[in-house]
């Protein structure tokens, strides 16, 4: 399976146990030990695909000492299995802190890929995927939620987020607060599962819809928003592009740029990108 003083970052099925990958069987099968969010929900993962390696609990409460112990084990020469509850680990989940100290350990750390449920959601979106960001969950108290969706307001590339079934609908109403109610929007939810929902809309009609129908608010929930439009060039007056025309006969683009700025309210940014079409 390779080299002993291994730490895999083993993805695991979102929902769907037929999207277990045969090399993750493997690694999981092989290995020393299994670190797991929760023992009893990646219990039943284990017990399906017949793996008797031993579980031990690894999450956001497990503390200094818990990691210690698996660094330990790895710098013995074992073999250490991360999952998370389902899809790919470290992605909103815990274990950055350990992989970080393993690598600093001389640990080799191989990552086991498989589902993702955010890189499912936005592949069967509709939304423009060559570019995204993916900000996870967002603040839980509303006007701390409010400041980051205004700060990701003007953001052009598609916007990924994980949220919490209790509060979908309220972030929904918030997005198009701060987006606009016709920004498109997709919510994408129990992916891979008996009651998946992938339903695209504008932002003022997906949260209508998701408030209506409590069904909607329920199970794991990526949800994704279209970018904002770019920002158009700002265009210059025929007195800007004049007078800066005339200054450029005297000084260097970037000087003229800010004197025609201070004369005509014109942007300096504007005016400087200008000069350089006139060469």
């Amino acid at each position: 399976m390779g080299p002993d003083k291994v730490l895999y970052i083993v993805a695991t099925p979102i929902g769907n146990l037929a999207d277990m990958v045969p090399r993750a069987i493997e690694v999981l099968q092989c290995a020393d030990l299994v670190a797991a969010e929760d023992t009893r929900h990646s219990q039943r993962l284990l017990s399906h695909f017949d793996i008797d390696t031993p579980l031990v609990a690894y999450h956001d409460h497990s503390g200094g000492r818990r990691s210690e112990q698996l660094l330990e084990r790895l710098e013995r020469g074992q073999t250490l299995a991360l999952i998370s509850d389902a899809g790919t680990p470290l992605i909103s989940d815990p274990g950055y802190r350990l992989v970080r100290e393993a690598r600093a350990r001389g640990v080799k750390v191989i990552p086991v890929p498989g589902a993702c449920a955010f890189v499912a959601a936005l592949s069967a979106a509709g939304l423009p995927c060559d570019r995204f960001t993916f900000e996870g969950f967002l603040p839980s108290r509303p006007t701390a939620r409010q400041v980051a969706l205004q700060a990701l307001a003007r953001e052009e590339r598609t916007l990924v987020f994980y949220e919490a079934p209790h509060r979908v609908s309220d972030t929904l109403r918030a997005m198009a607060e701060a987006f606009g109610a016709d920004r498109e929007a997709v919510i994408a939810r129990e992916l891979t599962k008996a009651f998946e929902t992938i339903h695209l809309a504008p932002l003022g009609e997906l949260a209508d819809w998701v408030a209506a129908d409590s069904d909607q608010q329920r199970g794991e929930i990526v949800l994704l928003v279209r970018g904002a439009e770019p920002r158009r060039e700002e265009e210059l007056s025929g007195e800007a592009e004049r007078v800066m025309a005339l200054l450029l006969g005297e000084l260097p683009p970037r000087r003229a740029a800010a004197l025609t700025a201070e004369i005509t309210g014109a942007s300096k940014k504007a005016l400087y990108n200008w000069s350089l079409t006139q060469k």
